[in-house]
């Protein structure tokens, strides 16, 4: 399975956070034991939308958008999404954090699976490294590793 991080920001809006941009690198680095994890920025929706339908393969991307809507996991029921996902030979999923505005219909209906990490709204940058850890939590569970053991 290959996992790719993907935001939509726009450039103008992109700040250079060296400590929140180690944390991505690191949290991927790790996860990179488990799975090939990739990042993609986009400057738009339409265009991650049009980058996701490229992505098909023998079958189809899987869409997981952040969404404040979306269902909520705790990192156990989130690893076993994961976990599935694997089994059942998901070849790419897309975890996806969406525009300023919020996702429009469109990409709500492409979703295969909206994602909430809470009520609260967090700066993108910080939604990508709560998602980065989470991923690389998700696969230390399914791994049986103890980094999650005791939270």
């Amino acid at each position: 399975m290959k996992l790719i991080l993907a935001a939509v920001l726009a450039r103008q809006f992109r700040s250079k956070s060296e400590a929140g941009d180690r944390l991505i690198d690191e949290y991927m680095k790790r996860t990179a034991r488990y799975a090939t994890c990739t990042s993609e920025l986009f400057d738009s929706e339409a265009g991650l939308l049009t980058w996701l339908d490229r992505q098909a393969g023998r079958t189809p991307a899987y869409a997981l958008l952040l969404d404040s809507r979306g269902q909520q996991y705790s990192s156990e029921e989130f690893a076993g999404q994961i976990g599935r996902l694997r089994d059942e030979g998901t070849q790419r999923l897309v975890l996806a954090i969406g525009p300023a505005d919020g996702w429009s219909p469109a990409a709500r209906q492409r979703a295969d699976l909206l994602l909430s990490l809470g009520r609260m709204t967090l700066p993108h940058q910080l939604a990508r490294v709560v998602l980065a850890e989470q991923v690389y939590r998700a696969f230390t569970i399914l791994a049986g590793h103890p980094y999650h053991s005791g939270h």
